[in-house]
């Protein structure tokens, strides 16, 4: 009884979100903007820098519970001849093509977003 219910429950701002980030990407910088405003402060991949392996991407289809083609960016897949690939082939190729990947992506526990809109990310603060 002398506790308080913020004792109780971590805060938002101790919640782990990573967020797969392209800083030159207007959706990726709201999105990190609407963490922030939120009161939090993400693990920032910057996935062109740091690529996603082909176990990562794997399991970010899984916690966004999509198939590999519905993280592709359809314009940036056709340049890097990604496009008619599925399945493990297509994780592999984009692995190796990371500027083909939907961005960004917000993962918190065993969930994920795409942030198209950058609103879809604060659905993962409500969540767990």
């Amino acid at each position: 009884m002398g506790g308080t219910d913020s004792a109780k429950a971590p805060s938002i701002r101790a919640m782990k979100v990573i967020l797969y980030h392209n800083p030159k990407c207007s959706k990726s910088r709201q999105a990190l903007a609407l963490l922030q405003e939120n009161g939090v402060q993400p693990e920032i991949i910057e996935y062109l820098k740091t690529p996603p392996n082909v176990a990562q991407l794997k399991d970010l289809t899984a916690k966004l519970g999509l198939e590999p083609k519905n993280i592709m960016r359809p314009v940036e897949a056709k340049e890097a001849g990604t496009h008619h690939l599925d399945g493990e082939f297509l994780l592999a190729a984009l692995a190796e093509n990371p500027q083909a990947l939907q961005r960004p992506i917000a993962v918190r526990g065993d969930k994920a977003v795409i942030g198209r809109p950058p609103e879809n990310v604060l659905t993962l603060l409500s969540s767990q």
